[in-house]
Order: structure tokens, then sequence, then C-alpha cells
């Protein structure tokens, strides 16, 4: 019981914070492109891969919460 509840504020903590750091991200691409529309072309590729590389730690912590619920 206490290892799924662990679980539970382990997944939701990382999801917490995945979600702040994109919005973060965006908010600052967005920032970026409204202050030159030109360079939005140099903008979005790199934070769609950071993006990718934030919401890959929330996989992370899903799969680790997952293992810890099943006991794998």
């Amino acid at each position: 019981m206490a290892i799924a509840i662990g679980a539970g504020f382990g997944i939701a903590i990382a999801a917490f914070g995945g979600a702040i750091g994109q919005s973060r991200g965006i908010a600052s691409a967005l920032d970026g492109i409204a202050r030159n529309p030109a360079a939005s072309g140099k903008i979005v590729t790199p934070m769609i891969i950071g993006l990718a590389m934030i919401e890959s730690l929330v996989i992370y912590a899903l799969l680790v919460s997952l293992l810890l619920v099943f006991k794998l």
C-alpha cells in the first residue's frame, strides 16, 4: 500500500515538474518569436527537442512508478 502511494506521489511530482518546465520553455520561445519573428525557424526546432527531453523524464518517472507498483 505504501509503495502505491509513493509511486502515485512520485508520478504526480514528475508530471507537475514536467508541466512547469514545458510551460516555461514554450513561454520563453514565444517571447523570443514575438521579439524577432524572423528567428522563428531557429527557435522552434530546439524548443521541440527540449520539450521532448522534458517529456522523456516524465515518462521515465512513469516507468519507475509502474515498476514499483507491479514490483518487477
